[in-house]
């Protein structure tokens, strides 16, 4: 056994490496476009419009990559898909394209600074030693009433305990309900976890317990830190306590951040040195009141007695971190690295981590045996809490009962994840039949939609080689299409893959705006969605022909807990778009992704590609299923076209004569991708990729014709017509034109 200056020596040299291999390399990735020259002299300062949201903080370091070499840079402003960046050299006036890369690596080096203080204390060494050996006897009651009871007399008589919480068992319920009934005896609580959006829930649903015991007091509870923007029914968080105690400083600052708004407007539009400057001006006004803002803020952290925040703003705030609590709590303590949940448990008497060591392990980028032992794996691998072989530990905790998922989609998690230690609730199927009768396939709750033998789309994205699937993409869009016609009013799509649920995020707001105002409609990558649940999950597994084999995200280490998240967040209907012929042949029957093909296929819940006709009712306007065979309507778009032709034809094949004929007839630009020289005019790019498409004016996609270039086809012979901008420029981005 390690002791305590071991595991600190260790949790150092681990961040450590992490940070430098953040500060070199980077890892998470920004496509910015248009970039424009606003300033120069001192620095370079220059505006960028990304293709997606940017979370990068003002005063953060960047690197942009541009021309094939990264450049530092630090952010002046970021709101939206808009940031402002200063260099230290110039670009030039125009920069097209370029990445940026953006992570934290700043807070790292202040959970360092509170990892390098706790060597220096004997009590926060002695709380670490009880959470990486709970070896001590448990003293809690034997009897309890029911969870919160039990939980309640383990955080009084224990110095730490593990709640192991899986899917819909009622993890924020106990945790709320425990760590009020320690407020309500008068105890100091500390709630923490890695995303601000576990926070909120959390924080809300504890904050709606006290009020209904009317023991709700403002200015008691509060909700530390920016936030994920929840609304909150009692006055929480800080800019809740600011109206009514500063109203002053909080109408101040929302009157700078509306004027920041529409300067940002402004310069998107037309690129003014008078507009920049102003903006700069405005944020360093901002900043000031910011200040302001930070003074009060930590009188209201001083006053409270439940503070809720997260590890990134607890780790460097000295109002969390230099004080004492008597119950520190972590959400989500499966998603926290190790010297974080030591963190947490050095700040208080007892530490209560709940997780799911089942889920999704935290997240580091860099390759090191001691960034895989302490910042890849969770507190309750490291702590040996996880080896149920023997039964659960005597400090663990098990919520065994789910309530969330239809009966239907929870059958294989509780078989081949849980190994049947969760069940489901006896009123589960009850609450959950409403929404298996929504579209698409109504009165069914588990679908395998099968894109076997409608070709070959999965590509690698050019820079990242993350993969994408346009076929796929399509699919799932009718999917969230119908669903939303039905009524659905929560709508998740996640994929493993990052350029996949780029590419949703794209269509989505190109296209599907109007609808998003009336539901909650997600693409994200399966990690984002951790802690959450949607009415219906489209869960897109991406890999597919005519890659050689699938992915380590879909069959490598965690490959089971990526697959657990994907399906669990589903309440009432949970659709997994697969190509089951590809996963049947690449990937072997012990991997999750395996066993979740097989067991739909096994309880009748495939639908086959030749169903396309029967299952989509609602054709979208800008997406419109069509025939293969029937050309007359890509011959009248061809006709229509003004500027610009792409063309594919993969595998040697030669256009037929129609097309021909159609093809010489446009005066618009016509380029085709093909390994074999075309009888058209234009401009020919010697490449295969595997599958057919047309576009038109970067602004219309046919995917799926020239039909005489598909494979892995068998009938019915479907063609897509994609209308949206945005993302069929995307999609030409990473082709090699």
């Amino acid at each position: 056994m390690m002791t305590t200056k071991q595991y600190i020596k260790e949790w150092l040299q681990a961040i450590g490496i992490e940070i430098s291999y953040l500060k070199k390399y980077g890892s998470t990735k920004y496509r910015v476009i248009n970039g424009h020259l606003l300033s120069s002299g001192d620095a370079f300062t220059y505006y960028f419009e990304a293709t997606g949201k940017i979370n990068a903080p003002v005063g953060s370091s960047v690197k942009l990559e541009w021309d094939g070499v990264k450049h530092n840079g630090r952010v002046l402003s970021s709101e939206g898909t808009s940031i402002i960046l200063s260099f230290e050299r110039t670009f030039g006036d125009l920069i097209p394209e370029a990445f940026l890369f953006h992570d934290p690596w700043e807070l790292l080096e202040e959970l360092a600074a509170r990892v390098e203080e706790m060597k220096k204390s004997k009590q926060k060494r002695a709380r670490i030693k009880k959470l990486m050996d709970p070896s001590m006897p448990a003293k809690h009651p034997e009897i309890a009433k029911n969870a919160v009871h039990e939980l309640l007399q383990r955080a009084i008589c224990n110095p730490v305990t593990f709640v192991w919480g899986p899917p819909g068992t009622g993890k924020t319920y106990t945790l709320a309900r425990t760590a009020a009934n320690l407020y309500f005896k008068g105890k100091r609580v500390l709630i923490l976890s890695h995303s601000n959006n576990a926070v909120d829930v959390l924080m809300n649903e504890l904050a709606q317990f006290v009020l209904k015991r009317e023991k709700f007091k403002t200015g008691e509870i509060v909700r530390y830190g920016s936030g994920s923007g929840y609304s909150f029914k009692v006055p929480l968080t800080v800019s809740d306590l600011l109206a009514e105690q500063s109203p002053a400083i909080a109408a101040e600052r929302q009157n700078l951040l509306s004027e920041r708004k529409l300067l940002k407007t402004d310069l998107s539009h037309s690129f003014s040195k008078r507009d920049s400057n102003a903006l700069l001006d405005l944020e360093t006004k901002i900043s000031r009141v910011l200040e302001k803002i930070r003074r009060q803020e930590t009188e209201f952290a001083k006053e409270a007695n439940i503070i809720g925040t997260t590890f990134a703003k607890a780790a460097s705030d000295p109002a969390i971190y230099e004080a004492d609590y008597d119950a520190v709590f972590v959400d989500e303590a499966s998603m926290a690295y190790v010297p974080q949940a030591a963190f947490a448990a050095s700040l208080g008497k007892r530490t209560i981590l709940c997780g799911d060591f089942k889920q999704l392990p935290p997240i580091a980028s860099s390759r090191h045996e001691l960034t895989e032992k302490w910042l890849k794996e969770d507190i309750f691998v490291r702590s040996g809490v996880s080896d149920i072989s023997g039964g659960l530990h005597p400090h663990m905790l098990l919520l065994n009962e789910q309530r969330r998922m239809h009966p239907e989609i929870s059958s294989f998690t509780n078989r081949y994840i849980y190994q049947n230690k969760v069940g489901d609730h006896s009123d589960v199927l009850n609450r959950r039949i409403s929404l298996s009768e929504l579209a698409p396939f109504p009165g069914r709750a588990s679908i395998l939609l099968d894109a076997s033998f409608t070709g070959q789309y999965c590509l690698k994205e050019r820079t990242s080689h993350s993969k994408f699937n346009l076929w796929h993409l399509l699919l799932s869009f009718q999917s969230i299409h119908e669903a939303f016609l039905s009524g659905a009013k929560s709508i998740g799509y996640a994929a493993p893959y990052r350029a996949q649920t780029h590419l949703m995020q794209l269509l989505l707001d190109d296209v599907y705006q109007a609808e998003a105002q009336h539901a909650d409609i997600l693409a994200a990558t399966v990690h984002k969605f951790q802690g959450s649940e949607r009415d219906v999950m489209i869960f897109d597994s991406v890999d597919s022909f005519p890659e050689k084999k699938a992915g380590m995200l879909l069959t490598g280490k965690d490959s089971s807990r990526l697959i657990n998240v994907a399906i669990t967040r589903t309440r009432g209907k949970f659709i997994h778009v697969c190509d089951a012929q590809f996963i049947s042949e690449k990937v072997y029957t012990g991997k999750a992704i395996r066993q979740l093909l097989d067991h739909q296929i096994r309880e009748g819940q495939t639908v086959a590609h030749q169903q396309i006709g029967t299952w989509i009712k609602n054709q979208h306007p800008m997406l419109r299923w069509v025939h293969a065979l029937k050309l007359a309507p890509v011959f009248e778009d061809i006709k229509n076209a003004r500027r610009k032709i792409v063309l594919c034809l993969p595998e040697s094949v030669r256009l037929n004569a129609d097309w021909e004929k159609q093809l010489n007839k446009t005066d618009a630009a016509v380029t085709f991708i093909s390994s074999v020289k075309q009888p058209i005019k234009g401009d020919w790019v010697q490449e295969d990729l595997p599958f057919p498409f047309i576009s038109i004016d970067d602004s219309v996609m046919w995917i799926g014709q020239p039909f005489e270039g598909a494979c892995r086809i068998k009938p019915p012979y479907v063609a897509a017509r994609l209308q949206s901008e945005k993302t069929v420029r995307q999609i030409l981005a990473q082709l090699p034109l």
